[in-house]
C-alpha cells in the first residue's frame, strides 16, 4: 500500500493494495503517482522527499545519495543526506503516516486477506482517522 503524507505525517491517500513482493516504483506507476508527483514538481516547483526505493523515479522526488559500492559518497552529498533525512525524520513521515493507521486501525496490522478487501479496509480508515480527528483534505 502507497501511502502520501503531509510534512507533519498525516496520511492524506492511500492507493489500492498491490502485492507485497512489488517494488515501491512499480506500485507507484502502476497507480500512476510517478507521473502525477513529477509533474507537480515541475508545475509547482514542490518536489516529493522519498526513500530510496524511489531512486530513479524521475526530477520530482528527492531522496538520498546512495553509497556507491566500494566508494564513499563526496562531503556535498554527505550534508545532502543529512538535510534530506532531517526533513523527512527519523523514520519518515510516510512510516508516520502507515504507523498512524496501523495502530489506530487493528484490522491492518498482519493481513492476509484478498487485495481488493485490504484496499476497502485501508480507505475507509483513512476516513475514519481523517473524520476522527477533523483533518479532511
Amino acid at each position: 500500500m502507497q501511502v502520501i503524507a503531509t510534512p507533519d505525517g498525516w496520511p492524506i491517500w492511500v492507493s489500492p493494495v498491490r502485492p507485497g513482493r512489488e517494488h515501491d516504483t512499480t506500485c507507484a506507476r502502476h497507480h500512476g503517482l510517478v507521473e502525477a508527483l513529477n509533474r507537480i514538481a515541475a508545475e509547482l516547483d514542490m518536489p516529493t522527499l522519498v526513500d530510496l526505493g524511489y531512486e530513479n523515479a524521475g526530477d520530482g522526488f528527492r531522496h538520498p545519495f546512495k553509497k556507491p559500492a566500494g566508494g564513499g559518497l563526496t562531503e556535498e552529498q554527505q550534508t545532502y543526506n543529512k538535510v534530506i533525512r532531517g526533513i523527512r525524520g527519523i523514520h519518515g513521515v510516510c512510516e508516520r503516516a502507515n504507523s498512524l493507521l496501523k495502530t489506530t486501525f487493528k484490522a491492518l496490522r498482519r493481513v492476509s486477506l484478498d487485495p481488493g478487501r485490504i484496499t476497502k479496509i485501508a480507505a475507509a480508515a483513512l476516513v475514519l482517522l481523517q473524520l476522527e480527528y477533523d483533518r479532511t483534505i
